[in-house]
């Protein structure tokens, strides 16, 4: 199977939702007429591609049907959906970087998002990633607030065969941080990930936390960490886009990874939260295992989830 059927598979949900359900509308309809394409537009919406979004598809659709004779196939449709998608990202390719020297070692990516965003896989999928790359890979334990999360990344830490810093003595987040930076400066390590206890943007003291963790790593590298990841729930809908606004005011975000689009209808978000934040979106969760996290390719995920053939 190539890759791009796997992840055409593993995005079934998200396409049954989008293309089945669209092709369900138009079927037997002598004409594409303004009562289709609302329930079109509905069924964007409800994949969550976004109100403005699906507005603007549906509105390009009908001047598109004004100017074709064939106003029964389908293939319009989907073409101008595809389009604007892909829209999204090509006029909005800048990524965000941080202030720091990306050839310096060690690499330090610091790892943020709710609790049960998948933060704790997300961290051991990335450091296979990099082992596979032949990189000497160090993570950083420094989720001290919730139970057995230490125990939960010493288990992927051992599955990705990368070294991990724990700390029995301190509770202190940014201690524990502190001290895998001089592990990783000591023994010559080219990637630290450091985890961070999953925060509401509601909780303000976690949030303070999340601030002084980012400035302790500062201070201690003389830089800002070269990539801070949001991990996002694919499933989480609307909350994936408050999430991503409100953890922007506290952390320079500098790229998303959207996990368990595998087991949700509404792989739109997306296309979204990209359009709302401009951040870039580096990786896709796409199942549970270690290979599983995928580096986000825009083209190839427009067309796993809307090519018709």
């Amino acid at each position: 199977m190539s890759i791009f059927n796997s992840l055409r598979d593993r995005l079934s949900k998200t396409r049954n939702n989008l293309v089945n359900r669209i092709k369900e509308t138009i079927s037997g309809k002598a004409s594409i007429d303004s009562n289709t394409l609302e329930q079109i537009e509905e069924i964007l919406i409800s994949s969550d591609v976004g109100y403005y979004l699906s507005n603007k598809i549906i509105e390009n659709v009908r001047t598109k049907m004004l100017n074709t004779k064939d106003r029964t196939s389908d293939k319009i449709i989907f073409d101008v959906v595809k389009s604007e998608l892909k829209k999204i990202f090509d006029n909005n390719s800048t990524s965000r970087v941080s202030e720091s020297n990306n050839q310096a070692k060690p690499y330090i990516i610091l790892v943020i998002g709710v609790n049960g965003a998948g933060k704790t896989t997300t961290i051991g999928k990335l450091a296979y990633n990099y082992k596979e790359q032949g990189k000497k890979v160090l993570i950083a334990a420094s989720d001290t607030f919730r139970a057995a999360a230490s125990e939960q990344l010493e288990i992927w830490s051992e599955r990705a065969k990368a070294d991990i810093v724990i700390s029995e003595k301190s509770v202190d987040p940014s201690a524990v941080a502190y001290e895998a930076i001089e592990k990783a400066h000591k023994e010559k390590y080219d990637v630290l990930l450091i985890d961070t206890a999953g925060r509401l943007h509601t909780k303000s003291y976690l949030m303070d936390e999340l601030v002084k963790l980012n400035r302790i790593i500062t201070k201690k590298l003389n830089r800002a960490p070269d990539e801070t990841l949001l991990v996002l729930d694919g499933n989480s809908g609307q909350n994936a886009v408050v999430q991503s606004d409100e953890f922007s005011k506290t952390a320079l975000i500098t790229g998303l990874v959207i996990t368990k689009l595998d087991g949700t209808a509404k792989g739109g978000i997306v296309f979204q939260i990209f359009e709302k934040q401009k951040i870039p979106v580096k990786y896709i969760g796409v199942g549970e295992d270690i290979t599983d996290l995928q580096p986000f390719n825009a083209e190839e995920f427009i067309s796993a989830i809307v090519d018709i053939n």
